[in-house]
């Protein structure tokens, strides 16, 4: 099984590649955001806790991601490995990522960290806040979600480095561009 971590600062594009890394690898998608927003759309009150703190560009708490993570990862079958996409968010979450995979016989093969200018990733997340009316992406919730990426995100990469499976990518390009190193990066730590 192919396991990929994508990691990365808000707007730096790990939405976008793990797109083509699921159409080209065949992976199961698992993005914390949409496991979120489906919560958000069934009305549930976990969905509505976290519409509030998403609205104000918190993090939600880790024992709901693990569990609707957990879950997803556990119940997907005939699959021939996942991206995780917005999950780990912290050493603790990157911890239990390694158990729950651990209990499926599997590891995270490489966690791709997708580089991108801090004045690109503002410019990208204002217009998509205005194509798609998200309300997580308007400046002062983008500033406050760029501050938690730097201050608790960003321990992360020095967990997956210490663990041989980390690899940069510079998103600063065209999509085509990065998905080129991104494939490169995925058979190199395939090996």
């Amino acid at each position: 099984m192919l396991n990929i971590v994508m990691f990365g600062a808000p707007g730096s594009g790990k939405g976008t590649q793990s797109d083509l890394i699921v159409d080209r690898f065949r992976l199961t998608h698992i993005s914390t955001g949409d496991l979120l927003r489906a919560e958000i759309k069934a009305g549930s009150e976990i969905g509505k806790k976290v519409e509030g703190l998403i609205a104000e560009g918190k993090l939600v708490s880790d024992d709901i991601i693990v569990a609707l993570l957990r879950k997803k990862v556990e119940t997907t079958k005939d699959t021939a490995g996942f991206i995780f996409d917005g999950f780990p968010r912290n050493v603790a979450q990157a911890e239990v990522l390694d158990e729950i995979l651990k209990g499926i016989g599997e590891r995270v093969t490489v966690m791709l960290d997708m580089e991108v200018e801090e004045k690109t990733l503002i410019e990208r997340l204002i217009l998509r806040g205005q194509q798609s009316g998200r309300a997580d992406d308007n400046m002062e919730t983008i500033k406050n979600r760029l501050d938690v990426y730097r201050n608790v995100t960003l321990p992360v990469m020095d967990y997956y480095k210490k663990q041989g499976c980390y690899r940069q990518i510079n998103n600063n390009g065209t999509v085509e561009q990065c998905f080129a190193q991104v494939e490169a990066a995925i058979e190199d730590a395939s090996k």
